[in-house]
């Protein structure tokens, strides 16, 4: 039952023992936290977890690789990982939000007067002119630092690296936010030139390590996501990216517009269904024939085995519904399918969670 989910495969020049990934997501937990929900996930049966938002240089805010205390906090998740015959991939990112702008929301943050969703669209408003100004050296600096993250991830024991598409790369994909005139602004050849050169900095360092590619797709009619590639731009994005190096495709929606966009609930108005961002595959397999992660509202096995077996998809990734049951591969190859806790995609306590400072959780966990 569900051979083609149970089955292995060479994700980008990675074996898989299976086709389920966890998807890179935010969780606002103390590390120990952290730690113990990566593990169960991992412990779950999954194939690879994607350990999201890992900077490509040194950071106030987050853990960076790029001092001793973050690289060995990312060394203690890849061992963790490892222990349950699961890869483990980092996705480096570049934030693209202007933080000396973003300091004067800090006290509305801290004191819970300002909300996560609240905190978007303010951030969001500061991104244009932002990347729209950076200079030709920074924006260098910024890509050489991929090949230097990608370096010191493979020394903490990651498998592979994901670059994020969304975030910079994203924001400079986008004419919605780049206003450049330079050489990286204007066509979307010179949008594309940001995300080009992340990836070659990164190939460059390392030949031979597989390069995965978050790439963030935009629509019109109706009008979803603000960074990301355009799904008219695909067929010169895609076939650009290949070129620098990258190995395969994470495919879901762009983001920098609402949060119940990129996570949609069971009602939401465009993306209810099974495999709501699945579309966004097939634009971008018109382009390139290497490995395809999709995403999306994804949690009944035979669903995604169908589209697993069409060959649609190469890997199916999933977050809230391995934070439903971390045990779901792990069911899904015993055929154990009736004790399978399904994610009812109501975002209560994961979006909700996230959005009230309490942590990514799930409405299964027993207090």
């Amino acid at each position: 039952m569900y051979e083609t989910i149970n089955s292995s495969v060479n994700y980008g020049g990675l074996e898989l023992k299976n086709r389920i990934i966890f998807a890179p997501t935010t969780f606002g937990l103390s590390d120990e936290e952290y730690f113990e929900k990566i593990r169960r996930i991992a412990a779950g049966g999954c194939a690879m977890v994607i350990i999201g938002d890992v900077p490509v240089g040194k950071s106030m805010i987050e853990k960076s690789l790029f001092d001793k205390k973050g690289f060995a906090y990312y060394q203690k998740l890849t061992e963790i990982v490892h222990s349950y015959d699961c890869r483990i991939c980092a996705q480096l990112h570049q934030s693209d939000s202007n933080m000396l702008a973003m300091l004067k929301y800090v006290p509305g943050v801290l004191t819970k007067k300002i909300s996560m969703q609240e905190l978007r669209p303010l951030l969001n408003a500061e991104v244009a002119p932002y990347i729209s100004k950076l200079s030709v050296k920074k924006i260098k600096k910024i890509t050489d630092g991929f090949g230097k993250a990608a370096e010191l991830a493979v020394k903490a024991g990651f498998d592979m690296v994901q670059v994020h598409g969304d975030r910079m790369c994203g924001s400079f994909s986008s004419t919605v936010f780049n206003k450049r005139t330079d050489e990286y602004g204007g066509s979307a050849e010179n949008r594309a030139r940001f995300a080009v050169e992340a990836v070659r900095a990164i190939r460059s360092r390392l030949p031979k390590l597989p390069i995965d590619y978050k790439l963030a797709v935009r629509q019109e009619e109706p009008h979803y996501g603000n960074a990301g590639v355009l799904e008219s731009e695909l067929g010169v994005f895609v076939p650009m990216l290949v070129d620098a190096g990258v190995t395969s495709f994470h495919v879901t929606l762009a983001n920098h517009s609402s949060l119940e966009d990129t996570i949609p609930p069971a009602n939401h108005p465009y993306f209810k269904g099974q495999g709501c961002f699945l579309k966004y595959c097939d634009e971008v397999r018109q382009f390139t024939d290497k490995p395809i992660t999709g995403v999306g509202g994804l949690n009944d096995p035979a669903f995604v085995d169908d589209q697993l077996a069409s060959g649609r998809i190469t890997c199916a990734a999933m977050s809230r519904q391995l934070l439903a049951d971390p045990e779901w591969p792990n069911k899904v190859a015993a055929g154990q399918l009736k004790e399978i806790h399904r994610c009812v995609r109501c975002n209560r306590k994961c979006l909700g969670g996230l959005q009230q400072h309490q942590g990514t959780h799930c409405i299964y966990e027993k207090d």
